[in-house]
Parts: C-alpha cells; sequence; structure tokens
C-alpha cells in the first residue's frame, strides 16, 4: 500500500496568507499537533502549537511565523513503511504527501499508517513482506516468483517504486504466504538481489525488523 491510498482528506492544508489564530484553532479542532501550510499548491512546512506560542497577535499572518518541516514529505508513491518511519523519526502526527510535480495532495496520518498496517497478512502471523532494491533492467517478476517458488513459498502481491535513495533503481515490495523467508532471501541473494527491509508474521523476527517494531511501539508510547 503506497502514499496515495491513504490519504486523509479531512484534515485541511493551512495557506501562508491565513493567521496564526486560524491555525490555532485549525490544530484544536482537528485534534492534531500539526498541519501543513500552503503556498498556492506548493508545500511550505508544518505549523504546531510550539510555533505559535510566542505570537501573540492572532491576525499575523503565518508568513511571519517561523515553522519547519519543510523537508519532512513522501512522493504519492512511496511505500506506508517509509511514512510511518518519517513520522517515528520526526515525532509526528502526519506527514504531507506530494505528487511528482512537488505539489501537495494531502496527508497521512499515524492512525491511517497502522490502520493500513494491521490489514497486512503479517500483522495476524499469516506471511511476510521482503522489500529488494534493484536496477530497473534486472526487474523480472517472473524470474523472482520462481525463484520464491522453488523455496516452498508463492508470491501474493507485488507493488513496484522508484527507490527514493537511488534514482536509478526501483523497489519491489513483496507479499509472501509465508513468514519463514531465511531460505527466500538466501536464494535471492545468491542471485545478486538485494533485501533492504524484511518483516515477518512468525518465528524470531531480525535486528532490522525488531528495530522497526521497537521505535514504531517507543512513538506510540510518547
Amino acid at each position: 500500500m503506497i502514499a496515495e491510498d491513504l490519504l486523509n482528506q479531512m484534515i485541511p492544508p493551512l495557506k501562508v496568507s491565513d493567521s496564526a489564530g486560524k491555525a490555532a484553532k485549525w490544530l484544536e479542532e482537528f485534534h492534531v499537533g500539526q498541519l501543513p501550510v500552503l503556498d498556492n499548491r506548493l508545500y511550505r512546512g508544518l505549523i504546531t502549537e510550539a510555533d505559535l506560542l510566542d505570537h501573540e497577535h492572532p491576525d499575523e499572518p503565518l508568513t511571519n511565523v517561523s515553522f519547519g518541516f519543510a523537508d519532512v514529505h513522501v512522493q504519492r508513491d512511496q511505500h506506508f513503511y517509509s511514512i510511518m518511519e518519517l513520522a517515528i523519526q520526526n515525532k509526528l502526527q502526519l506527514v504531507p504527501v506530494l505528487d511528482d510535480k512537488q505539489e501537495y495532495l494531502g496527508v497521512v496520518t499515524v492512525g491511517d499508517t497502522l490502520a493500513a498496517f494491521g490489514q497486512l497478512p503479517i500483522a495476524a502471523g499469516q506471511g511476510g513482506i521482503l522489500v529488494l532494491s534493484m536496477e530497473e533492467r534486472d526487474y523480472s517478476l517472473t524470474q523472482i516468483s520462481r525463484y520464491v517458488e522453488e523455496n516452498n513459498a508463492k508470491v501474493l502481491s507485488a507493488h513496484v517504486a522508484q527507490d527514493e535513495h537511488d534514482p536509478y533503481k526501483i523497489r519491489l515490495t513483496l507479499k509472501l504466504n509465508t513468514p519463514n523467508m531465511a531460505r527466500i532471501t538466501a536464494t535471492l541473494e545468491r542471485f545478486g538481489y538485494v533485501i533492504t527491509a524484511q518483516f515477518s508474521g512468525a518465528g524470531e523476527v531480525s535486528e532490522d525488523e525488531q528495530e522497526r517494531f521497537d521505535g514504531l511501539l517507543k512513538y506510540l508510547s510518547l
């Protein structure tokens, strides 16, 4: 599931011409700690309650208020794991989503992300997820599926997106019908595929997997 599928249109953006008083009112009304600020359709950052504390004049426009998180956003086709990680790293309740022209599309909330997380087979201990990074010329779902099936498993679904860390590569996310992926990852790595993340619903978790879950639980306890 990608960012575009999780947009929450119930949370509106503010404009740079809106007042600090309006921003404070909307933060309270929508029960959020941050709201996106736009200049036309361009995303400029997130305004928070802390940003408004020192402003005694509620009629001041947001152009006169310092706010941050201008670089905190995801693209429309990024996997929801990226949203979750970005929210955790920045201690945010929501993450803005931009399109290919860097224009604002909406936000995804942590609640929406967790709901998507709960719908995955691994959340019920029924399967696993592998994330692979590769050059586009190396992508063949038929070949990759054959390696998976040789290890007595099946690909339930697949999603291809540009690797946000390398514009010359793609990222392939596979849902598998098994949580036991050690032999599958060993096979794929033997044939040169790079596994960047894996999540299983049963058995022992990897160190990377444990760090992700620990980070999520730590975030939820804040």
